[in-house]
């Protein structure tokens, strides 16, 4: 792995706060998601599954953690089950942990290899009433190829049908959505990573540069920083481009009095940061590109301010935004008060010019689990980020930076990442 490994003291306690969730003489199974094929013998790059990981730290294909906090036997209430290392492996793949190591990143000390899974859990399949078993229930989700975790259900469910079987998922988006200090280190460095993106393509960008040039400069510095890259496929988006919100073709040239759209961010140690800024490809905004950027900045800034624990929930707090979010569309003469007394309340006027949310979880995925009807708590880690879009204009601005919410208000992980029309010019013009 090319990030520092976490204290393993992060893993223990999310363990431990697991286990205060579960129901007497239960244990929980978790699998590491599968090496996706591509063609041929190839692959797609390992992504860990966020939930094995939140528990263990364990950043290894076909990995399977047990927590059984009733076990008869001591050495059985936490059990990593790993792929067995050779000289084969080593050499072919590079080594994988060895017990010793599995034991020094996750904190768990009774290690099996996986030729010893089935005999094992036999036994402890002996001693407990109820089985916790994970999924992806994501509400964006749209899961298409079968799972370890699912093709796991389906064959425990065949041989133990007598078992009363729990879903993992709610407990685990319960305490996912609020991060522990070490967590919120783990995403301050990512943000930390992606500013440093951000400003290498500050001096970069200039007319004719290709959008694909400006993704280059950002994995480059990503990497160089011991980033696995991209937390997700980048937008780089220039001129009318910037008005499709999923645009990642990024293979268009940069034209001068063209605003750029860029929505990346890297991610470290399997957590992610998500920063979008646009900034103007001859350096100096126009008049009415810096109105509308105020007007996007006006409603970041109002929203903003809204993150912050309470009895706020999601919902809620996206009436408010729009509401906030007309009045800057009414300022730019692209909505009138007609417009908002006669609006459909389902679908609201501004939603012409900002049809997107404002903010979602963040963490060990870009859409973090997290409840939309749990009120906002410290802990939680929010993006911010509105944005207006005319594409008769050619013109989309869009803004965002990652908050931590604090009992003493929230935190901008992304202070330091330049967002003021004035100094992004300055910057860009030094």
């Amino acid at each position: 792995m090319r990030y520092k490994r976490p204290d393993n003291q992060l893993f223990v306690k999310n363990r431990q706060k697991l286990a205060t969730l579960l129901q007497p003489k239960s244990l929980a199974v978790l699998h590491a998601n599968d090496i996706m094929p591509t063609n041929a013998d190839g692959t797609m790059p390992f992504i860990q599954n966020s939930d094995i990981f939140y528990l263990s730290g364990v950043d290894q294909e076909e990995s399977i953690l047990v927590i059984f906090p009733d076990a008869p036997e001591a050495k059985h209430r936490e059990i990593l089950f790993l792929r067995e290392t050779n000289e084969h492996i080593a050499i072919w793949e590079g080594a994988k942990l060895d017990k010793t190591q599995a034991t020094e990143v996750s904190g768990i000390k009774t290690v099996y290899w996986l030729h010893e899974f089935e005999t094992i859990f036999h036994k402890l399949m002996s001693q407990c009433d109820y089985v916790y078993l994970n999924s992806n229930e994501h509400n964006r989700a749209e899961v298409v190829v079968e799972t370890r975790d699912a093709r796991f259900i389906r064959s425990c469910q065949m041989k133990y049908p007598l078992h009363k079987y729990e879903r993992l998922t709610p407990l685990l988006t319960h305490l996912r959505a609020i991060k522990e200090p070490e967590e919120v280190a783990l995403l301050q460095e990512a943000c930390n990573i992606t500013e440093k993106g951000f400003r290498r393509i500050l001096n970069f960008v200039k007319p004719g540069v290709h959008e694909y040039e400006i993704e280059a400069e950002y994995v480059h510095e990503f990497i160089r920083n011991r980033s696995r890259g991209f937390a997700y496929t980048p937008i780089i988006a220039s001129g009318a481009n910037a008005c499709i919100l999923h645009y990642v073709e990024n293979n268009a040239a940069c034209q001068a009095g063209d605003l750029l759209l860029m929505d990346v961010g890297a991610e470290y140690a399997n957590y992610n940061a998500d920063m979008t800024r646009t900034i103007p490809v001859s350096g100096r905004f126009t008049p009415r590109q810096k109105a509308v950027y105020n007007a996007v900045l006006n409603v970041y800034n109002f929203a903003k301010e809204l993150l912050k624990p309470g009895t706020l929930i999601l919902d809620e707090y996206h009436k408010a935004v729009g509401e906030t979010m007309e009045r800057e569309l009414v300022g730019l003469n692209l909505l009138s008060m007609h417009d908002i007394r006669t609006q459909n309340p389902d679908m609201p006027a501004y939603k012409k010019y900002f049809m997107h949310g404002t903010s979602h979880h963040l963490g060990l995925a870009v859409h973090d689990v997290g409840d939309w009807f749990r009120p906002f708590t410290a802990g939680m880690v929010f993006t911010c980020e509105p944005g207006i879009y005319i594409p008769e204009e050619n013109l989309g601005i869009r803004l965002e930076n990652d908050i931590l919410l604090t009992t003493e208000g929230n935190i901008n992980l992304m202070a330091n990442i330049p967002i003021e029309a004035e100094e992004i010019e300055e910057l860009m013009n030094a």
